[in-house]
C-alpha cells in the first residue's frame, strides 16, 4: 500500500483539461470523495478510454482499480490536502491526477 500526500494550492483551478473527466467538487470532502471513487471504480477510465482515437487499443493496465483505496480531505488556509492509500500504481495514479486536476496539484509526499 503506498500512503501519497497531495495538495491542491488553488481548488478553482483543480481541473483538467476535459470538463466531463475532471473534478466537480469545492470542498475537501468533494475532492477526497471523487478521487476514491477514480481508484476504486472504473467510471473514470471508461469515460476517459471512450474518448480515445481506439478506445479498444487502449491497454488495460490504465484501468487498474483499488477497492481498499481511501481518501482523506482536509481544507488548509486555501489550500486543500489529499491523503491517498492506495495498492494502484504510481503511474496510474499520476495519469488519474492529471485527468482530474490537470497540471494544478502538487504531491508532497510517497510514503
Amino acid at each position: 500500500m503506498t500512503q501519497y500526500s497531495i495538495s491542491l494550492p488553488d481548488p478553482a483551478k483543480a481541473r483538467g483539461n476535459d470538463p466531463d473527466l475532471s473534478f466537480r467538487s469545492q470542498s475537501a470532502g468533494g475532492f477526497a470523495e471523487e478521487l476514491q471513487d477514480a481508484l476504486r471504480s472504473t467510471t473514470l477510465f471508461e469515460r476517459w478510454r471512450a474518448k480515445q482515437p481506439d478506445p479498444d487499443a487502449v491497454e488495460l493496465q490504465w484501468g487498474a482499480t483499488d477497492p481498499g483505496a481511501t481518501v482523506t480531505g482536509e481544507q488548509k488556509d486555501l489550500r486543500i490536502n489529499l491523503t491517498v492509500s492506495t495498492k494502484i500504481d504510481s503511474d496510474v495514479f499520476k495519469q488519474r491526477m492529471r485527468l482530474l486536476a490537470g497540471n494544478h496539484w502538487e504531491m508532497r509526499d510517497v510514503q
